[in-house]
């Protein structure tokens, strides 16, 4: 089982899910969690509990985020192809992507959104704004071209899919 399939599981990513995540809604909203766990701990030394609080909020929008938003009525839209793109993604244990998708880009990809990530919570624990902001943008970066290559494989399975 892939890392990001038990992440989805986590999430409550089952069928109806994945289904509802494809919202464009959900995808470009869900760009708004990590600013807000960054506030969260910037605030710390302001007011604990308005930190705790949009603590918390951002948790829970993380986790519901997926699940609040209907079914898109198409899927014709880039973060809907994403999300797609994604679900089959996080099943290349069962099914092989093809070859000229067994790209190193990819784990390049999310390493570096990871480690953008962590970066960001290590600057906005310390207080460096100019890294912390760095950091947000390397993560956005890396995610939204993965996102974009997440695209290319819907794409290239519709593709196959209407030749077959």
């Amino acid at each position: 089982m892939t890392i990001e399939r038990r992440l989805a599981q986590l999430f409550r990513l089952n069928s109806k899910g994945w289904e509802r995540h494809a919202n464009p809604m959900s995808v470009w909203s869900r760009y708004s969690v990590l600013p807000v766990f960054l506030m969260a701990l910037w605030l710390r030394e302001f007011s604990v509990v308005l930190s705790i609080s949009l603590f918390v909020l951002a948790l829970l929008w993380m986790f519901f985020n997926p699940l609040l938003f209907p079914k898109p009525k198409d899927l014709s839209s880039w973060a809907s192809k994403a999300v797609k793109g994604e679900q089959l993604y996080l099943n290349r244990d069962k099914v092989s992507l093809p070859d000229h998708h067994q790209l190193p880009l990819y784990a390049i990809l999310k390493f570096s959104a990871s480690l953008g990530f962590l970066l960001s919570f290590w600057a906005a624990y310390t207080f460096n704004m100019v890294v912390c902001i760095l950091a947000v943008f390397i993560t956005y970066l890396a995610k939204s071209w993965f996102l974009d290559r997440m695209v290319w494989l819907y794409q290239d399975s519709i593709s196959l899919s209407e030749k077959s």
